[in-house]
Order: C-alpha cells, then sequence, then structure tokens
C-alpha cells in the first residue's frame, strides 16, 4: 500500500512544505544565478524516470557553457563557478527538483536518475532500478556515492526497489539530512569526479 499510494502522498507533502521552508534561500539563489549567468538560472537535462519514460531533470545551474577550441564543453572543474561550488556543497543545488516531485517525474527517495547513454549498459537485474520513480536521494546515496563503484550502487539501487518501505524511506531521508546539516553533500563533488559507467566499473 505504501509503495504505490502513501509514498506518493509523503512527496507530495513533504514537497510542498520544504518548497515553502527554502523560498528564501530559492529566491537569494534565484537573484545570484540570474546576475552571475546572464539570466539562464536552471538547468534542465533529459533523463530516464520510471518505467524508463523520460523527463526533464530541474537543478540550479552552477556551471558556466565554456567551451574548448573544438566546440565541446571543458571539463565541470573548469566551469563551475564559485557561487556555484558553495551552492553544490549545500546541496542547494537539487531544490528545483521537488518540483519534478510535484510533476511526478521524481520522488524524494529513490535510484538517482542517471544519463540515458547508460541504459544500453546496464545489466537486467541494474535495469530494474527503474521500477521505482528515481530520488532527489537514495540509499546508494547515503552509503557513499563517490567512493563506492558503479557496480555497488546499482546493488543498491536494486536493493532499494526490493525493500522500499515507509521506514527505509525516513531512514534515507534522516541520513540524508545529516549529511546535508554535516555539509558531506550526497553529489558529485567537482573534487572527487567519477568515471562514466562503462558496464564493468
Amino acid at each position: 500500500m505504501y509503495r504505490f499510494f502513501f509514498k506518493r502522498i509523503l512527496d507530495l507533502i513533504t514537497a510542498i512544505v520544504v518548497l515553502i521552508l527554502t523560498l528564501p534561500i530559492t529566491i537569494v539563489v534565484y537573484l545570484i544565478l540570474f546576475k552571475q549567468n546572464n539570466g539562464k538560472v536552471f538547468f534542465f537535462q533529459e533523463r530516464p524516470g520510471w518505467h524508463q519514460k523520460a523527463f526533464n531533470i530541474i537543478k540550479f545551474k552552477t556551471m558556466t557553457d565554456a567551451k574548448d577550441s573544438e566546440g565541446k564543453l571543458l571539463p565541470d572543474n573548469q566551469r563551475i563557478t564559485k557561487a556555484g561550488k558553495v551552492i553544490r556543497k549545500l546541496s542547494i543545488d537539487e531544490l528545483p527538483q521537488l518540483l519534478n516531485v510535484l510533476k511526478g517525474d521524481m520522488s524524494l527517495v529513490g535510484p538517482r536518475p542517471l544519463l540515458f547513454k547508460y541504459m544500453p549498459l546496464y545489466s537486467v537485474e541494474q535495469l530494474r532500478r527503474h521500477e521505482v520513480r528515481p530520488g532527489i536521494t537514495g540509499w546508494a546515496q547515503v552509503n557513499g556515492r563517490n567512493s563506492i563503484a558503479w557496480t555497488k550502487k546499482f546493488e543498491f539501487d536494486v536493493y532499494y526497489v526490493d525493500k522500499l518501505s515507509f521506514l527505509l524511506d525516513i531512514k534515507i531521508l534522516w541520513f540524508t539530512f545529516l549529511k546535508v546539516i554535516k555539509t558531506e553533500g550526497v553529489n558529485q563533488k567537482e573534487d572527487r569526479p567519477m568515471l562514466p559507467f562503462d558496464g564493468t566499473n
């Protein structure tokens, strides 16, 4: 019952409350990024979601669009702005994803939505991470996202799909809150880049 009904209710109520409580922060960040990025405040990217359905994830734009002489985007650590570093460290860049939660694209808790280019590389078991809505945070994120291999992360994702429950969601949200308070973050850091998933790592 929780998986198919109450989880969605929890998502909606919590997303609305957090959006209201963080509105002052959102306004300040919006104004800073609007000035810094010439009016480009948000970053949109197509990701595979529930049942592999495409949706556009929304984040605060923390990097410039600087490119090299061949027209390719520079590495992330060369494009992230000073304000962007702070916004990422505090996980504020994730706040706009609450709009994805309201739309039903995402849940508060679930496997993180990755890139479409990884889809053909998943094993049948790894592909099961799409049996639930992707989340802003997840079991892999609170278990050392950048210190574990991709394959281990996917094991955590499938574990979550199998064990999904109210208590597990509350546990993950609590651990995420502690990480944010300690400014450990649950995102990939520019000084600890992750190698792209190649189907084996």
